[in-house]
């Protein structure tokens, strides 16, 4: 690989630039502690069946490399013009060292923007803040970043292991069928094939329609997520297949890119940081702890963010959990933060255990009704930003959070909004039309409607409708 951008890169830094570290990464129980080998596709223990995490029993030779050094390694490999480094794998090191980058799926995902919110939506939420959007990834939403190491390590599973049938399957609510279908549709469709199961009028037009564009198998069911994260886990557990949802360790290390990414666009400057995160399956609360635990230990970062977790009432396991110290699985009800509407997170266990061994009260939760999350989404759009219910949740998560002093106007907030408004926009017109059904509970505002207006083909009546003055 060759790259003129590397003329520009001090000589002692030269050599570590296109990584060509591989680790020695396992999967490891976080239950039982036992290892177990990657050359597998496997998601729980085989001796306690709890939940799996992968690592790099070679994570300490990082420390070779001082905290300041991997600053600017990462800050200078964004210089390269280098594909297989353009997105998650910018991190390979300490995301998933083991991956060539010659097998790495690389499809415009990783590196959102953070925006800063809009001058109106701070005084209404009650201090600055910014958005990051990662409903600008390739399928609009976060899980790319997840489906980018999956499918990279499935890639890498074929050409490493010669596999010659391989069906990648999840659960979904909508964002993670897209992911999935996605970049599975980029591999070879003789070797590999795509099924997503989805609870049959629980998913929007928009999101359903994601993965049929991409050639995906789409099995409908009656019920709830639960019902279909059940039968996956089933199917991953009594037949060869890959799972692809984040009780899969794999997807998890993509998504620890985001700590990344948040880390680097604050110059690593992370003091008083607070990363405001709807909790859905909590796999994604899961690898935004985990990767700035990463960049902790390798003193990339000098503390750990607080980590504010929002949940709306219909759906509010953790946050249950966070105030009565007692976790109890639920039976949902219907809510606009449909991604997140889920009863018994699968991801639950690794949260318990990074709060008790790390962030104890620096981990917080906030609870919502499902009009707050409407009017946080709707009030989101209206001040120039596209987030959709999740990331309208987080908002009006972070605003009750203040209001409840939770949070401090001294502290630096950045927002997940996990898709794009796109995805979510049958709600704002069930909202705008009045038309919620009535297990939603959503209120309506009149301040927040919109409609159409009908006029004449006139430029005359539309200047008498806008009460415009001649020149």
């Amino acid at each position: 690989m060759k790259d003129m951008n590397l003329e520009n890169i001090p000589e002692n830094l030269k050599d570590k630039i296109i990584p060509d570290y591989s680790g020695d990464v396992v999967y490891e129980c976080i239950g039982c502690g036992k290892e177990f080998s990657i050359d597998q596709f496997l998601y729980t223990c085989p001796e306690c069946n709890c939940l799996l995490r992968l690592n790099d029993r070679n994570f300490a030779a990082l420390k070779m490399i001082s905290g300041r050094d991997w600053q600017r390694i990462f800050s200078f490999r964004r210089m390269l013009n280098i594909e297989a480094l353009k997105g998650i794998f910018l991190y390979k090191e300490i995301l998933f060292s083991t991956i060539p980058l010659e097998d790495v799926i690389y499809l415009g995902e990783g590196h959102t923007p953070i925006v800063r919110a809009n001058p109106d939506l701070q005084k209404i939420v009650g201090m600055p803040f910014w958005v990051k959007n990662d409903g600008l990834n390739p399928s609009a939403s976060f899980k790319d970043r997840g489906m980018a190491s999956a499918i990279s390590y499935i890639n890498h599973s074929i050409k490493s292991r010669d596999l010659k049938d391989v069906l990648g399957i999840c659960a979904s609510t909508g964002d993670t069928s897209a992911a999935a279908a996605l970049y599975l549709s980029y591999l070879d469709k003789s070797v590999v094939k795509s099924v997503v199961l989805l609870p049959k009028g629980k998913v929007t037009p928009q999101q359903l329609s994601q993965p049929l564009g991409s050639g995906a198998t789409v099995i409908e069911i009656p019920g709830v997520f639960d019902d279909c994260m059940k039968i996956v886990e089933e199917l991953a557990e009594n037949y060869q297949v890959c799972l692809l949802n984040s009780k899969n360790p794999v997807r998890i290390m993509g998504q620890k890119s985001y700590a990344y990414e948040v880390a680097q666009q604050l110059d690593f400057q992370v003091k008083d940081l607070v990363v405001v995160v709807p909790v859905g399956n909590a796999g994604n609360v899961t690898a935004v702890m985990e990767g700035f635990l990463d960049l902790y230990r390798l003193e990339i970062i000098s503390a750990l963010p607080v980590i504010l977790t929002v949940q709306s009432s219909h759906a509010n396991p953790v946050y249950t959990w966070r105030e009565t110290g007692t976790y109890t699985p639920m039976k949902v009800k219907p809510s606009v933060a449909q991604a997140a509407m889920i009863g018994d997170p699968v991801s639950f266990p690794k949260v318990k255990k990074l709060v008790a061994e790390h962030y104890r009260e620096m981990f917080l939760s906030v609870e919502l009704e499902e009009t707050d999350i409407m009017e946080g989404m709707l009030e989101a759009n209206r001040h120039g930003h596209v987030v959709c219910t999740q990331g309208g949740e987080s908002i009006a998560g972070l605003k009750k959070a203040v209001a409840r002093g939770l949070v401090s106007r001294n502290q630096t907030v950045i927002v997940d909004s996990t898709s794009h408004q796109l995805k979510f926009s049958n709600f704002q017109d069930m909202y705008f039309n009045s038309t919620f059904p009535g297990e939603y509970q959503v209120t309506t505002k009149k301040n927040f409607l919109n409609q159409p207006v009908g006029l004449a083909a006139s430029s005359e009546d539309i200047a008498e409708y806008l009460k415009l003055k001649k020149k």
